[in-house]
């Protein structure tokens, strides 16, 4: 009866068939090793070690059972620690929520208590009013009694002579106030006198200040528009001009553009556009005759609303490049960090991915989509609704389109300016994974170092629009026979300063 061998015989077995000098050495030098060494050297050796040579009962009855116990046990703590987090996550928002809405009843309360008192503030008057009506009447009623009734004579005189001394004591001293109160104003302009003295008067009234700033240097500088000169001031120190919601005409913003030298030849030539900032379109654009003014007023209008965009884009992006090659991040950098993770819509803390995704639009792509979307500023979308990329949306403001299918239930996505309308359409073509093709092939350009031109992209935007490639050969068009590839490498020019122009 031959004998059962064990595991780590017939471990020493397979050695000695392949031959292994190591496990023989140490054999002949009476070193025992264990099974798990022994194996550790045949793996070495690239010696494959038989199934069947180790008898799994162990492992797979007790070992494996106990792991698997183990693991679940486990799993089922970090979910109850997990349940336990998101109930006080709950707790506290609810906290939050609660104490808000407290603060806001408060308030509340405190604005209603305010407009009583200032309602009985508004009562006192009145009130007055009536308590005098009501104690002259009284004391018209009680003369008017005294008169009409029948009393004796001596009583009479005693009451007429009490009523004459109280209305001789009034009398005198009302005209003793009366004449001390005019006293007081005759001596009065005196004292004006005093204060009109020439000393500061004459300082006030000097004209040198009002000859400083009429002098006429200044004035043959912005003789050129007589009736801006704010505007004509801003040639020289650059500011960056918001225009509000006035419902400018056409003509006024031509004005405008004359005004601040905004020309666009200048532009191409120099590639430097001002901060000039519309709201939104004028009403009346369509009503231009000439298509190449009006196209060059649509571009006039949104062109810096872009490439203030794109610079912003880029100024993130270069302080997340330098943040990406830190070690250690500070407490602001990190809470920056997340806030851009959830702007362009990046799990798991991939910074790769956010750089790839943080980059600029061509201006070029921008302006051509812009186009041919709002029907160069004229469209119903653009006038109403500052939509001039025409993205849909199923749940926000929109406007309904006129020619929308029944079945459908989409609105085109309103914004409250313009530069909101440009932002959403970046942070769109960023995000959606409908333009992923568009991100890829912009990062490969950018590890070349290659120039990012739009008409090197607009091919992946096939999904912009339902009518796929010829969408993209449109933008193709519009881009060359308007030449906007010359605005791609535009930069704003440094501002000094806000300046919000009001009506």
């Amino acid at each position: 009866m031959k004998k059962k061998l064990s595991y780590r015989d017939k471990l020493l077995e397979l050695a000695y068939i392949y031959d292994v000098k190591e496990i023989k050495d140490y054999e002949k030098s009476r070193k025992n090793l264990t099974s798990g060494q022994l194996e550790l050297i045949l793996k070495k050796n690239k010696i494959v070690i038989p199934k069947d040579f180790k008898s799994n009962f162990i492992r797979d009855n007790f070992i494996k059972p106990v792991g698997k116990i183990r693991s679940n046990f486990i799993e089922y703590k970090e979910n109850k620690i997990k349940d336990k987090n998101r109930a006080i996550r709950k707790l506290e928002n609810f906290k939050l929520d609660s104490s808000r809405k407290i603060g806001r009843a408060f308030k509340d309360g405190w604005k209603q208590l305010g407009l009583i008192g200032l309602n009985f503030l508004n009562i006192i008057p009145k009130l007055g009013k009536v308590i005098y009506e009501f104690f002259g009447s009284l004391f018209t009623d009680l003369f008017h009694g005294i008169y009409e009734q029948q009393i004796e004579p001596q009583k009479a005189k005693k009451v007429m002579i009490v009523i004459a001394s109280v209305a001789v004591v009034a009398t005198i001293a009302f005209s003793g106030i009366n004449y001390f109160s005019d006293n007081d104003i005759v001596k009065k302009p005196e004292v004006k006198k005093e204060i009109k003295k020439p000393e500061v008067k004459k300082e006030i009234k000097k004209p040198e200040v009002k000859k400083e700033v009429k002098k006429p240097e200044v004035k043959k500088e912005v003789k050129k528009s007589k009736e801006k000169p704010k505007l004509e001031v801003k040639r020289k120190s650059v500011d960056e001009v918001i225009l509000p919601n006035l419902n400018l005409k056409t003509e006024t913003v031509l004005n405008l553009f004359k005004d601040v030298e905004y020309d666009l030849g200048k532009v191409r030539t120099q590639k430097l556009v001002k901060p000039i900032y519309f709201t939104q379109f004028p009403r009346d654009l369509d009503a231009l005759q000439s298509t190449k003014l009006k196209k060059e007023t649509f571009i006039k209008i949104v062109l810096p609303l872009i490439v203030a965009e794109n610079e912003r884009i880029l100024a993130d992006r270069k302080k997340l490049l330098i943040l990406s090659e830190k070690k250690f991040t500070t407490d602001l950098e990190k809470q920056w960090l997340r806030q851009k993770l959830l702007e362009y819509k990046v799990k798991k803390g991939n910074l790769k991915e956010l750089a790839s995704r943080m980059d600029i639009i061509p201006t070029s792509i921008a302006l051509a989509q812009a186009a041919k979307e709002s029907g160069w500023g004229t469209s119903r979308f653009a006038l109403e609704g500052n939509a001039i990329f025409g993205q849909w949306t199923w749940s926000g403001q929109g406007i309904a389109p006129l020619d929308r299918e029944s079945n459908k239930s989409h609105k085109i996505l309103k914004f409250p300016i313009l530069r909101a309308s440009v932002k959403a359409y970046q942070n769109n073509l960023n995000t959606h994974k409908s333009y992923s093709k568009f991100r890829q092939k912009r990062s490969v350009l950018r590890d070349k170092n290659k120039e990012i031109k739009g008409l090197e992209l607009t091919e992946t935007l096939n999904n912009y629009a339902q009518t796929g490639t010829e969408y993209t050969k449109k933008l193709n068009e519009i881009i060359k026979q308007n030449r906007l590839m010359d605005f791609e490498p535009v930069k704003l020019v440094n501002s000094v300063k806000k300046i919000e122009l009001s009506s």
